[in-house]
């Protein structure tokens, strides 16, 4: 089933749309490594679950990963996102001015940590899932999930890449604070969902 047969959130809409009428965030400024409609779907489901708590993402982009979780935000969960580039970030507070419990921060992700902890973290950019996991586990709540997406399936590797260690994978699926598993949202695509246990 392709996208444009499923319902997509008006919010979602806004911040991709791409027809000439009515310019999306992402068009405008020729954004093109928005969240996937697959990851933004899982991102809708998770964020359901999420009555009462918070929320944050670390790469906010132009908001379409944001949108997702925002249209299924529960009133009382706060949602804070966080962008290190200026215009991004403002224009994104733009798309969410008139929602109270969403804030979008301009500034490095280890600025975001002093909301931790969270409920749900989408760790989206900032290379955070890479450089410092350690960090992204103690900022969720025991119980709390993460999200990693940007993942590619082995058999898509660039020759020189098959059969080494992927990083990534090595410690996310085999840390033992956390519990976490490999989705594939598209043939070529996949996240890993890791909840924390310890």
């Amino acid at each position: 089933m392709t996208d444009e047969n499923t319902s997509v959130p008006l919010l979602v809409q806004k911040a991709r749309r791409r027809s000439p009428s009515q310019t999306s965030l992402a068009a405008q400024i020729e954004f093109t490594q928005s969240s996937l409609p697959e990851v933004g779907r899982l991102l809708h489901v998770l964020t359901n679950h999420v009555t009462q708590g918070r929320i944050g993402e670390i790469g906010t982009g132009c908001g379409v990963g944001a949108a997702w979780i925002v249209s299924a935000l529960h009133p009382d969960t706060t949602f804070i996102t966080i962008e290190i580039d200026s215009q991004l970030a403002t224009l994104v507070q733009q798309l969410f001015a008139d929602k109270s419990n969403i804030r979008v921060l301009q500034g490095d992700w280890h600025n975001l940590l002093t909301d931790a902890p969270f409920d749900l973290l989408f760790a989206d950019g900032g290379k955070a899932k890479l450089t410092e996991p350690q960090t992204l586990i103690t900022a969720v709540k025991l119980g709390g999930l993460i999200v990693l997406d940007d993942l590619t399936p082995e058999e898509y590797w660039p020759p020189e890449r098959q059969g080494r260690t992927d990083p990534i994978r090595e410690f996310w699926l085999k840390d033992p604070r956390i519990a976490a598993t490999e989705i594939r949202v598209t043939a070529k695509n996949a996240v890993i969902l890791a909840t924390r246990i310890q």
